[in-house]
């Protein structure tokens, strides 16, 4: 029953995920990239894009109860093929062609979404050390 409970929630925090990453997507594209240009808009938006997943981990690592490292990486793992498939999905809705959405998972072709979903799979580790770190920190 817990780990029915885990997926649950860690598929709320995912909707989560993809509203926060949406507002900072459309930010990205209407607000900043007519700033600075695409490309170099793209490359800071991983930066403010891994550090929005990372809060959103640490925040809701409490709630979300992965107690241990297996079970944080399972939920990674659901985190990173949902966020691949609706990215895919996303991009073919954009009438993006299968280049453009390569493009986006290769780093030498300035795409970091790769490294993104590395990140995203870590995330629920990574979280709940930081809450870890913040509470002890705050505590002594």
């Amino acid at each position: 029953m817990k780990r029915f409970v885990i997926w649950r929630k860690a598929f709320i925090v995912w909707l989560l995920m993809i509203l926060v990453e949406s507002i900072h997507g459309s930010l990205r594209e209407f607000v900043i990239a007519p700033l600075i240009g695409e490309s170099l808009a793209r490359q800071l938006s991983f930066f403010t894009g891994s550090f929005l997943i990372l809060t959103l981990a640490s925040l809701t690592a409490p709630w979300l109860n992965a107690t241990t490292r297996q079970h944080q990486l399972q939920v990674g793992v659901l985190w990173m093929v949902l966020m691949f498939l609706f990215e895919v999905g996303l991009g073919l809705a954009r009438s993006f062609s299968w280049e453009r959405i390569n493009s986006e998972y290769n780093p030498a072709k300035g795409g970091f979404m790769l490294i993104g979903m590395i990140i995203l799979l870590l995330a629920p580790v990574i979280g709940a050390w930081l809450r870890s770190r913040r509470w002890h920190f705050t505590n002594h």
